[in-house]
Parts: C-alpha cells; structure tokens; sequence
C-alpha cells in the first residue's frame, strides 16, 4: 500500500499533517504529533500587523486605518498577546526543527505588499521546508473592486516568490468572483500551492450589552463539501498542488478529499477535539478502507472524482443544481399541506 503524495516539493509518506493552530507552540505535542505519523509541521500564522509593527509600516497601517475611525488601531491584539513574536516564531521553527525529523511549514498571514514580506526570507533562514501564504481579507469597502483586491493578493505572491527560494501555498477564503480564474492567476504568479479553505470567524451580537460576541467554533464535516467541489473543479486544470483545511475529521472525509484532487489534507478540529493521536487513528482507517477497496496507491484514488474529464464543469454544476432544487421533496410525516 503506497500512500506516497507529493506536496510544494516534499515527498511525503502520505497527506495526513495537522493545519495552522497553536498545537506548534508546544514542543511535547508536536513529537506527539510525529509519533500519530504526521507527514508535515504547518505552523500556525506569523500576522502582518505583528511584522508590520516593528518598523515604520506600523505607522502607516495604523494611520489607514485610524483615517476611518479613531480607534481603530484597538481592534488588533497588542504584541504581548499574539501567541509568539517574529522572534519567538523563527526560533520556534528551529526547535521543531531540531525536535522532530518532519518538514516544518511556515505561515505569513497578511493583505498588503510591504516591508513586513522580508519574513518570508527570514523564515526560510530558519529551516522552514516550505512556506503558507495565508490571505484572509474580508472586502467591506464598496468603492473597492473585485480587480483591486485580487490584484493586491497576486502582487503580495509575486513579492513572496521573489524574496525566498522555497515552496509558496496560497491559503484562500472561497469567496472570490472567479475563483478558477483567480487560482489561475496566482498560479502565473508563481504560486506553487493552493490551500482550500480559509474560515472566516463569524461574531455574534450580545443584544443585551450591545457588544460583539467573539468566539471560535471547530469545524465539523458539513464544512468539507465546499472544498471538496473546488478540488474537484481546479484538480488538472491549474498546475499546483492542492490542499483541503476545514471540515476533515475522519477517514471518509481525507478519501473524498484525495478523490477530489488533494495532494495534502489537513486537520486542526478533529485534532483539538480528539488530541494528536488522532492523527494516526485517521490514518489507519484510511489505509484499512483502501485495502478493503483494493486500492494499491495514493496516485491511483487521487482526482478520481474530479472534473478534470468533464468537457463543461460550469454546465455540469448547472445541471446538478437544477436535479437537486427539482428532486427534493418532503418526507411524507413532514408535509403540513394536503
């Protein structure tokens, strides 16, 4: 059984790592997360406004955003709050580095092209294997167009590729006009990976003290079904590797994923829930499950279930649309009409 994959240049023993989360700060968890099998280390995100604030792009990020209200500048963390400084963060990848005998993938999270990307060198200095480029930007200003925002993102790749010599994955939120066309872009930009997808976190209102309610909820399986048809859409149709973060939680769920057209699948939920060991039962299921299927590589299930031999996937997405809207109906003890 080979569940050999191959990821932003590293060959892996199969795509099962854990995502960006705060499991890297601890170096007991990351060697137990080596000893569940882990194929890869992804650190969780060094912030732009962290990097930002330490030289003179501070004062402009803060001023953009002090122009529209005052205080404005508050809504971030202060430094002592972010999980580990630029400092902490480059010799946290040393000592996974020296702890663990697995390929260390950074993360820069960020929006604009500035000072803040010389990082992205630093990190690679560091012995980072690989590099993801975590582009979370919510659009609000309606006098920004769709061309403005993705310009900005591929510029922002453009400038990553140009400052280190290692692999770059871009980690993207589903909502852009033209995904496949934007994919397309960044992979001309020099993208070397795609991550589908990024969760937006979503505040609720306290009616009571008029306030924000902000909360992280874990992913569940349900949240699988968008990557899954971005896979199965962009699989052969844009040369970079894939990656699915968000909603995998079990052997089935890291099979689609593979069947869709991923290369790498990672897992940050189901391990918080669950510990690192976790990691390990998933895949053991996942091996079990194509054995039983007479499955004899990775190679063989992956893009399986892709678009890639469909003449018009707009068309065919089209058409399941309409059979799903117009096959529905309501279980008989459910129907309130006659």
């Amino acid at each position: 059984m080979d569940l050999t994959t191959h990821y932003l240049g590293l060959t892996l023993p199969h795509p099962l790592m854990p995502g960006a989360s705060p499991m890297v700060d601890d170096l007991d968890t990351v060697r137990r997360l080596e000893d569940a099998g882990a194929a890869a280390i992804v650190m969780h995100s060094l912030f732009e406004e962290q990097l930002a604030g330490e030289g003179p792009a501070s004062l402009r990020h803060v001023d953009a955003h002090a122009e529209s209200f005052p205080e404005a500048s508050s809504y971030l963390p202060s430094p002592v709050e972010y999980r580990l400084g630029p400092h902490a963060y480059l010799e946290q990848i040393q000592r996974i580095k020296a702890a663990v005998r697995l390929p260390v993938i950074a993360s820069l999270n960020g929006v604009t092209e500035g000072g803040w990307l010389r990082y992205a060198g630093l990190l690679q200095q560091a012995g980072a294997d690989a590099l993801e480029l975590n582009v979370y930007y919510l659009a609000t200003d309606p006098d920004e167009t769709a061309t403005t925002v993705e310009t900005r993102a591929v510029s922002m790749v453009a400038a990553v590729k140009r400052a280190v010599g290692i692999p770059v994955a871009v980690k993207l939120s589903p909502f852009f006009s033209s995904f496949a066309g934007f994919a397309r872009c960044l992979e001309e930009a020099g993208a070397d990976g795609l991550v589908l997808f990024n969760r937006f976190y979503q505040a609720d209102i306290d009616v009571e003290s008029l306030e924000l309610m902000r909360s992280l909820h874990l992913s569940d399986p349900s949240e699988l079904l968008l990557r899954l048809r971005w896979l199965a859409i962009l699989w052969g149709r844009v040369n970079t590797d894939l990656a699915v973060t968000g909603g995998v939680h079990a052997a089935s769920d890291a099979i689609k994923a593979v069947m869709a057209g991923a290369s790498a699948v990672q897992m940050v939920s189901a391990l918080l829930k669950n510990g690192p060991e976790h990691l390990g039962v998933v895949l053991a299921a996942m091996r079990e499950w194509m054995e039983e299927h007479e499955y004899d590589s990775l190679a063989q299930m992956k893009g399986s279930m892709s678009l890639r031999r469909c003449p018009d996937p707009a068309a065919y997405e089209r058409a399941n649309y309409v059979q799903i809207l117009q096959g529905w109906a309501a279980p008989a003890e459910d129907r309130s009409w006659p």
